[in-house]
């Protein structure tokens, strides 16, 4: 079930008397960088880069079958997908998203291949469409590695399958379970021949999460299947199908990494964003505050969001996350980027507002509706820092 560019080379075992595939394979093709940052790609390994930040690949490497993806500012839809395989084995393709470096295609300003007990936090939102005529899983990639990988298939893959349709499985077999980031996980592990897998399957589908992606990497270090010391080379979202797959979609992805401690226990100073600046102190020191100022009528609201920094390092890129109340949808954004579009969502810089100086703001709004009763949100967190709100 892997989906780098590469060719399957084997499918066997048997467990349970029914037949499971072990699937090995090779990468055969560097994904290719497309032109156009939004559009269409149909090529086998095309890609682009979304919001500076993130490359969305089609990554057909399955099937000889033609499969398009229409990629936004945002995210993708899968709008077409032909062709089957077997059930048993590999799926087909793996269009998705990703930050850091997948076969020497390195998202912009990555501050990945990164080690992992210098990171304090990974925030990540997403925002997944699905459909009911098809056969994959919803998988969230994270890949783990001894070195600071840019090319070639890492050491561990940890997978978090938020959905799944059809007669499929993990890698390997079920284990054991586990409470991460609030959610019951049925853990699956195993080796797919050229490398190990553990995956968090979620018992019924997830639509939107925001989460901390840090959770699962130190599970799976707990777990002896990963150490401290080895490095984070990429997080993906995306989807894995057997059949069809037409209409899949990822309407919203936001993922940073917020650094934390060295190997000396020194602090290293916060996230690096596009383009390698420093932002973000380590997580659990408050270094921001939030002044959120609504303007309320019936049915409709605008709000005004101010984030000061109240450390003593610059920000240089931001991300600030928080949750909408029920029944509250956001329908116009000015200086940030706000995504998904309701629940748990993620506000980027934009170009012109990307650095908050020590003791400055930087501020955004937004205008949207609600329904049922009016209410602000009650938390937000910075980089992965929590922030005070006045």
């Amino acid at each position: 079930m892997r989906h780098r560019a590469r060719t399957l080379l084997t499918a066997l075992t048997l467990m349970l008397g029914t037949t499971t595939a072990l699937l090995t394979a090779t990468p055969t093709q560097a994904a290719t960088q497309a032109a156009q940052a939004t559009g269409q790609i149909c090529e086998q390994y095309g890609s682009t880069t979304v919001q500076g930040r993130y490359t969305v690949q089609n990554n057909r490497w399955g099937t000889s079958a033609t499969q398009c993806v229409n990629v936004t500012d945002s995210g993708f839809t899968v709008t077409q997908a032909d062709g089957s395989v077997a059930t048993n084995g590999a799926p087909k393709s793996y269009p998705s998203i990703f930050l850091g470096c997948h076969y020497t295609n390195c998202s912009p300003g990555t501050n990945l291949p990164k080690r992992i007990d210098t990171i304090a936090a990974v925030p990540t939102s997403l925002t997944y469409g699905y459909v009911s005529n098809a056969t994959y899983d919803a998988a969230f990639d994270i890949w783990l590695d001894p070195q600071p990988k840019t090319d070639g298939v890492n050491k561990t893959e940890i997978m978090i399958w938020f959905n799944r349709v059809g007669s499929i499985q993990p890698i390997g077999s079920p284990t054991s379970s586990a409470t991460i980031g609030g959610k019951t996980w049925e853990i699956w592990t195993g080796n797919n021949g050229g490398n190990d897998v553990i995956s968090f399957v979620a018992p019924s589908a997830i639509n939107s999460w925001s989460f901390d992606v840090k959770d699962f990497i130190d599970r799976t270090v707990s777990q002896g299947m990963a150490s401290s010391n080895w490095y984070l080379t990429s997080v993906q979202a995306g989807f894995e199908p057997w059949v069809g797959g037409a209409g899949l979609s990822l309407s919203a992805f936001s993922s940073s990494v917020t650094d934390g401690q060295d190997t000396n226990g020194n602090g290293t100073g916060g996230t690096t964003g596009p383009g390698g600046g420093t932002t973000n102190p380590p997580a659990g020191t408050a270094a921001c505050q939030v002044e959120y100022t609504p303007n309320v009528w019936p049915g409709g609201f605008t709000t005004n969001v101010t984030v000061k920094n109240t450390g003593t390092a610059a920000v240089n890129g931001w991300n600030l996350a928080f949750t909408l109340p029920s029944g509250q949808q956001v329908s116009q954004v000015w200086n940030a980027t706000v995504s998904p579009t309701s629940g748990a969502v993620t506000a980027h810089n934009t170009t012109s507002n990307a650095v908050i100086s020590p003791g400055a703001t930087q501020n955004f709004g937004f205008q949207g509706t609600w329904t049922g009763t009016y209410a602000e949100p009650s938390a937000f967190t910075l980089g992965g820092s929590a922030c005070t709100v006045v």
